[in-house]
C-alpha cells in the first residue's frame, strides 16, 4: 500500500457515500490500482484497491478503464449571450463533458456583451445559471477604456484579464497598444491578479503578405511565426518591469521557446498555453479551402509541432487548453481571409491529445498534468485537477485503448463543425462525474449540475 493510501474502511468510512474503484486511477503520484472513497461531493481517500467498501457505499468498479480527474479548460469561448447562435452554455457545456471535462473558463469575449465591468459578468452568469452541466468560471477583459473597472472584477471573481495586442475580430473589443498594456499589467498587478495576453504583433502582421482566397499556405504566410515571437519578446520585457505575472495564450510559434524558456530562468512570472490543433494538426494536411482549419495563430508546420512537444516535455510550456471558438457554418467560407478564425474542439480535445501523445511515448499521467492539474493552478482552483483527499469529486472515465473515428453528427457542439472530422483517435469517455454526480453514461446526460465558480471558491 502506498504511503498515501488510506485504508477506507477503517479511517474514513463514516459518512463515505461512494467508492469508485479501478485498476488504474490518475493520482499525483502516478498511476496505480485504488479505490477512491467520496462523501459530500469531495474525495475523502484515495485507498488500497481491495478495500472494503464502508457500510452504505455504493460501489462503482471499473475494471481496467482508467479513473482521471476530470479536466479543466481554461480558454473556452462560449458566446452566450449574444451569439449564442454561435455556441451557448447548454450546448457548450454537454460537449465539454462528453469529452471528460469538468469545469471551463469562459473568455470575455465573443458574447455580447463582453465580459468588461461587473454588470455584463452578471448578464453573463444570470444567462449561464441555469445551463451548465460543469462547472463555469470566468475570465475578464482589460480594454483601452475599462481600466477602472479591473479591480471591481477582480473582487467579485474573475479568474483574471484576458487582453489583445492586435485586432480581435470583433468591434466590441479592441486591442492594447503597448502604452495601454502597460497601464492595464501595471493596475492587474497592483492587486495581485493575472493578465492573458493573446500575443500576436499587430505591425508584423501588417507587414506580412496579405492574400485571400482558399490556399492555405497563402494564409500562412499572412500571419508569420515573426507576429507571435515579437509580441511574446514584448510582453516579458514588459512584465520583467512591472513585476506582472502574465500567461501567453495558444502559442503556435516554436520560435518563441527560447525566449519563454530564458524569461522563466530569469523569474518573470510568464506561463504558457498551447492548443490540441497546434499539437496533432499541421499546415501540411490541411486541404485548400478547408477553413474548418483556421486559427490565430495558425496551425504550422510538422516541424514546428516537433518542437512544441518538446516544450510540454521539458515544462516550457505548461499547460493544453482548447482555445475552442466557434461558429455558425456559414462564416467558415473556403477564402482563409474572411473565414471566422476559431477551431471547436471542447468534445474531441482529449482523445486528440492522447492520441498523439501515446505515439511520442508521453503517458497519460502527463496529460492530465497538462490538461487538469496545471490549469487548475493556474488559476488558482485547488479543489479541482487532482484525485487526492480534500478535491472535488470530479472524474472522467476513459477507455485509453479504444478507438473511434470522429463523425460531426455525434457533437455536442452547437455546430457541428470540425477540422477532426473523419479521423480516427484513441480514447473514448465512458462517463464523467461532477462532485460525486455521474453527470453523463452512455451518452445521456443528467439535467444541468454545474455551479458558476468565482477565484478562490
Amino acid at each position: 500500500m502506498s504511503e498515501k493510501d488510506v485504508d477506507v474502511d477503517t479511517s474514513v468510512a463514516a459518512g463515505v457515500e461512494l467508492v469508485l474503484r479501478s485498476t488504474r486511477v490518475v493520482t499525483p503520484e502516478g498511476t496505480r490500482a485504488a479505490s477512491v472513497a467520496v462523501s459530500g461531493g469531495k474525495i475523502v481517500a484515495v485507498g488500497a484497491y481491495d478495500a472494503a467498501v464502508p457500510d452504505g457505499a455504493r460501489l462503482e468498479d471499473f475494471g481496467d478503464d482508467v479513473l482521471l480527474p476530470g479536466l479543466v479548460d481554461t480558454h473556452v469561448h462560449v458566446n452566450d449571450p449574444g451569439r449564442a447562435e454561435w455556441e451557448g452554455f447548454w450546448t457548450a457545456t454537454r460537449a465539454a463533458a462528453a469529452g471528460g471535462i469538468t469545469t471551463l473558463v469562459d473568455m470575455p469575449l465573443n458574447s455580447l456583451p463582453p465580459t468588461t465591468t461587473v454588470d455584463n459578468l452578471r448578464t453573463k452568469q444570470d444567462v449561464a445559471r441555469s445551463k451548465a452541466h460543469i462547472d463555469v468560471g470566468f475570465w475578464g477583459g482589460a480594454l483601452p477604456d475599462n481600466v477602472a473597472d479591473l479591480k471591481p472584477l477582480h473582487d467579485v471573481g474573475v479568474f483574471g484579464f484576458k487582453c489583445f495586442l492586435s485586432p480581435s475580430g470583433v468591434e466590441e473589443f479592441p486591442e492594447l497598444n503597448q502604452d495601454q498594456l502597460a497601464t492595464s499589467m501595471a493596475e492587474i498587478a497592483g492587486f495581485g491578479g493575472l493578465l492573458i495576453v493573446h500575443a500576436e504583433d499587430p505591425h508584423e502582421l501588417d507587414a506580412a503578405p496579405h492574400k485571400s482566397g482558399p490556399k492555405y499556405a497563402d494564409y500562412l504566410q499572412t500571419r508569420p511565426r515573426v507576429s507571435e515571437d515579437t509580441a511574446i519578446e514584448g510582453l516579458i520585457a514588459v512584465a520583467k518591469r512591472i513585476g506582472a505575472r502574465v500567461h501567453v495564450l495558444h502559442l503556435s510559434s516554436s520560435d518563441a521557446i527560447s525566449l519563454i524558456a530564458a524569461a522563466k530562468r530569469e523569474g518573470v512570472r510568464l506561463t504558457v498555453e498551447t492548443c490540441p490543433h497546434y499539437l496533432t494538426l499541421t499546415a501540411e494536411e490541411v486541404p485548400d479551402g478547408a477553413s474548418e482549419f483556421k486559427c490565430c495563430p495558425p496551425i504550422r508546420e510538422a516541424g514546428n509541432q516537433d518542437l512544441l512537444w518538446d516544450a510540454l516535455a521539458d515544462g516550457t510550456i505548461d499547460c493544453i487548453v482548447t482555445d475552442h471558438s466557434p461558429s455558425t457554418a456559414d462564416l467558415k467560407t473556403d477564402d482563409f481571409a474572411t473565414a471566422w478564425g476559431g477551431i471547436s474542439g471542447l468534445q474531441l480535445s482529449l482523445p486528440a491529445v492522447w492520441t498523439e501523445a501515446r505515439k511520442r511515448g508521453h503517458s497519460l499521467d502527463d496529460v492530465v498534468r497538462w490538461m487538469s492539474t496545471r490549469t487548475a493552478e493556474l488559476v488558482g482552483l485547488d479543489q479541482k485537477g487532482a484525485i487526492e483527499a480534500g478535491r472535488d469529486a470530479d472524474f472522467a472515465v476513459l477507455a485509453p485503448d479504444e478507438t473511434f473515428t470522429v463523425d460531426p453528427a455525434e457533437l455536442h457542439h452547437r455546430n457541428r463543425v470540425t477540422a477532426y472530422a473523419g479521423k480516427t483517435l484513441s480514447g473514448v469517455v465512458k462517463s464523467t462525474w461532477l462532485r460525486g454526480e455521474r453527470i453523463l453514461h452512455g451518452g445521456e446526460f443528467t439535467e444541468p449540475a454545474g455551479r458558476l465558480l468565482e477565484r478562490n471558491n
